[in-house]
């Protein structure tokens, strides 16, 4: 593929813009950031007119595809009403009512843009309620950019048989040592580290936070009983159990990881999905802690919150997923393990290292010898020069995951986009 469009884009766009983009995520890759020209259904199109199978998927949200005639129906009719009010409006209720009955932790929502800003508000929220300081994360998953969360992500793995006290690693110059005092990383899917970990430090300790699926590293899925064995522990200690369901939310089914699993957390945050592309997000927990937000006492705002063209969105889409009993979970789950049997068999013959693991909807692949990955520590062992070479030579034949190996199956995937997939995936192999 030409590029040359995109590459003089990115030079005059770095003369205006701060490295040419306007998210750190967007920077590099292969052969540099891409400037895309138009988005319909699966498909993506680049200034040089090079199309792709798009599997980024905006990075999850645009779980009904590009452009999707009826989401797109249902914001243009909202226009006409208006932008922001500075005040109430009633498709906030509608889509309140729409969050409860399919949240199952939502006795109450706050409608917001992003899930980083929802996540501030959770750990707000539970430390208002618990009277505590410190909240526990784990290594690898990623709840927004904010200083006291954005830690050990790139490091390398806390050491074997998990110190009782961890020092966060931060990920960004300027990042506020003070606000990551606040925050203890542990491994992930370790119950017997965060055990012994509480054990000893239980009273500093106003909330868990996890991906209920590692969605941002590696699509790695919780070992058998650990979300049931973290909620039972935060019960015992009075801890608020918090689930970043920003990307599992939706994805996973109508009801999330949630749903999936079976395991209700305190307070859930959500972005991504369920705006089908549009920027909104929430948080939904139970009243006893959100009632804090709901009178003043635990500060939530925001000037943009619950615009019209957002929670039209966000009502439009949870309505285009829950219509014809989950039609569109049911072609995601066809086509998507379709894709992810077919890697499977194909790296078989051609590179038994290559992994595929995580859900029809949302799978990462990877270059590995073993056969599954549970953990950070695991995962930091990949062969990571071969998955870049494998991306980049996927991104060459018309195929795009994200620059990190995660695949996103949308409503707009079919089973003509498999067989196109299957053959890049072959070529790319025979290549390497």
């Amino acid at each position: 593929m030409r590029h040359q469009k995109s590459i003089e884009y990115i030079m005059e766009a770095s003369q205006y813009i701060a490295g040419g983009v306007n998210s750190n995520v967007r920077l590099g890759g292969q052969p540099g950031p891409l400037c895309f020209k138009s988005a319909r259904g699966a498909l993506l199109t680049d200034l040089d007119g090079n199309e792709y199978i798009d599997y980024a998927a905006g990075m999850g949200p645009a779980l009904l595809g590009h452009a999707n005639e009826d989401l797109v129906r249902a914001v243009s009719e909202s226009l006409h009403l208006g932008q922001l009010y500075a005040g109430q409006s009633e498709l906030e209720l509608e889509l309140a009512k729409r969050l409860q009955a399919v949240i199952p932790c939502a006795e109450l929502v706050r409608i917001g843009m992003s899930g980083s800003e929802m996540v501030q508000t959770a750990i707000r929220a539970a430390r208002s309620f618990t009277n505590r300081r410190k909240c526990i994360k784990f290594e690898g998953h990623y709840h927004g950019w904010f200083d006291n969360v954005l830690l050990n992500l790139t490091s390398s793995p806390i050491d074997p048989g998990c110190r009782s006290s961890t020092i966060p690693v931060r990920e960004s110059l300027g990042q506020s040592e003070a606000a990551a005092s606040d925050t203890v990383v542990l491994p992930w899917n370790d119950l017997k580290c965060l055990t012994e970990y509480l054990d000893e430090h239980v009273d500093d300790i106003a909330c868990i936070i996890m991906e209920p699926v590692m969605c941002n590293s590696g699509v790695i899925p919780p070992v058998a009983g650990y979300l049931e064995a973290v909620r039972a522990l935060c019960d015992k200690h009075s801890i608020v159990f918090v689930m970043d369901e920003v990307i599992t939310g939706f994805r996973l089914g109508i009801s999330g990881a949630q749903g999936k699993f079976g395991v209700i957390p305190d307070i859930a945050t959500y972005a991504k999905a369920f705006g089908g592309g549009f920027p909104v997000a929430a948080v939904a927990g139970k009243a006893t802690i959100m009632n804090a937000i709901g009178t003043g006492a635990v500060t939530h705002s925001g000037t943009y919150n619950a615009n019209l063209v957002s929670l039209s969105a966000g009502i439009a889409t949870i309505d285009l997923l829950r219509e014809n009993d989950g039609a569109v979970y049911k072609k995601i789950e066809r086509v998507g393990k379709a894709i992810m049997d077919g890697i499977r068999s194909i790296a078989t013959a051609n590179a038994p290292s290559l992994r595929v693991q995580g859900f029809p909807s949302v799978f990462n692949t990877y270059f590995s010898e073993s056969d599954g990955i549970r953990d950070y520590a695991q995962l930091k062992n990949c062969d990571n020069a071969r998955q870049r070479e494998f991306l980049g030579l996927l991104q060459d034949h018309g195929i795009r995951p994200t620059s990190r190996g995660t695949w996103f199956v949308t409503a707009a995937h079919d089973e003509n986009f498999v067989e196109k997939t299957l053959e890049a995936v072959r070529r790319v192999l025979d290549r390497m």
